[in-house]
C-alpha cells in the first residue's frame, strides 16, 4: 500500500510539474533571415533561471527537440530550441536533411551567426539569468554547439550528444571560454575515432576545459527513440546510454551553473 501511494504521488507530482510548463513558438531574426524557435519554461518561476539552448538534429526543429525542451523546463531551466535552418525549413527526408546540413557545415561563419542569434534571443527574457546559459545539441546540433563555443561565446557550458566533432578551423579552439561535455557512442561509425582523436588534440592544444563520456554498445543518435533498434544500421536508440548521458548533463549543469552563480555573489 505504501508503494502504491508513493507511485501515485510521483505520478501526480510529475503531471503537476508538466502542467506548469509554458511553451510557445518564437520568431526572431539573424540579419534578414527569419528563424523560428521553441521556448519552454515553468510559468511559476519566481526568480531568474538558468537557460539552455537546444540545437536540433539535421532534420531541423521537430517533436524530439521540443520534447527535450519541455524536459529541461521541468527541471527548472528556461529551454529554447533554436533554429539554424530558418522558418519553415524542416527537411522531410534524408536527402533534404543532407542538403540543409551541408549549407552550414560548409559555412561555419553562417552556422555560428545563426547559433549566436538564438543566444541573443534567449537573453532578451527578463526571467533568464544571462550569466547562466548553456547550449546542448544532438548530432548536427552537437557540432553547432561546439562551433558556438569555438566562436568565443560567453556561455557557461556546452554539451554535445553524439555530435559532429570536426571543424575546418581547429585553431579557433583558443577562443573557447566555456566548459565542454561530449557524450559519444563507443560504436559510432558516423563520428568515427579519427574525428574523436582530432578533437582531443584540438582541445588539448587549446588547453580547453573539456570531458568526454564514451558509452558502450551505443552507435550514432543513441538518445533518440525514433532512431530504431538496429545498431547494425549505424543509427539506433540505446536506452542505457540515453539515461546515462542525460544524467551526466544534469551533473554538468549543476557544476557550471553553481560556479557561474558563485562569481555573481
Amino acid at each position: 500500500m505504501k508503494y502504491f501511494f508513493t507511485v501515485c504521488f510521483l505520478f501526480f507530482f510529475g503531471m503537476n510539474a508538466m502542467a506548469n510548463i509554458h511553451t510557445e513558438t518564437v520568431e526572431y531574426k539573424q540579419g534578414n533571415t527569419v528563424l523560428q524557435g521553441y521556448l519552454a519554461y515553468d510559468d511559476t518561476l519566481k526568480d531568474k533561471a538558468p537557460a539552455v539552448l537546444i540545437v536540433h538534429e539535421w532534420t531541423g526543429i521537430g517533436p524530439y527537440v521540443k520534447k527535450r525542451a519541455e524536459q529541461l523546463a521541468s527541471l527548472g531551466y528556461v529551454a529554447f530550441a533554436i533554429d539554424i535552418y530558418g522558418k519553415g525549413i524542416r527537411p522531410k527526408n534524408k536527402e533534404g536533411a543532407e542538403i540543409q546540413a551541408a549549407i552550414y557545415r560548409s559555412n561555419r561563419k553562417l552556422m555560428r551567426e545563426h547559433a549566436q542569434a538564438g543566444l541573443e534571443q534567449i537573453k532578451k527574457y527578463n526571467f533568464v539569468d544571462t550569466k547562466r546559459i548553456a547550449a546542448i545539441g544532438y548530432c548536427f546540433g552537437g557540432g553547432v554547439s561546439l562551433e558556438l563555443a569555438r566562436s568565443g561565446a560567453d556561455i557557461a557550458g556546452v554539451v554535445s550528444f553524439h555530435g559532429n566533432l570536426d571543424t575546418p578551423n581547429p585553431e579557433d579552439a583558443k577562443n573557447i571560454k566555456t566548459k565542454i561535455l561530449i557524450c559519444h557512442g563507443a560504436d559510432d561509425k558516423i563520428v568515427a575515432w579519427e574525428q574523436v582523436a582530432a578533437f582531443r588534440k584540438e582541445m588539448q592544444d587549446a588547453h580547453a576545459n573539456w570531458q568526454m563520456n564514451i558509452y558502450s554498445n551505443a552507435v550514432h543518435s543513441f538518445t533518440n527513440p525514433d532512431s530504431g533498434d538496429n545498431p547494425s544500421s549505424g543509427i539506433a536508440y540505446n536506452k542505457e546510454a540515453d539515461m546515462r548521458s542525460w544524467g551526466a548533463m544534469k551533473l554538468f549543469f549543476k557544476e557550471i551553473f553553481h560556479e557561474a552563480k558563485s562569481t555573481q555573489e
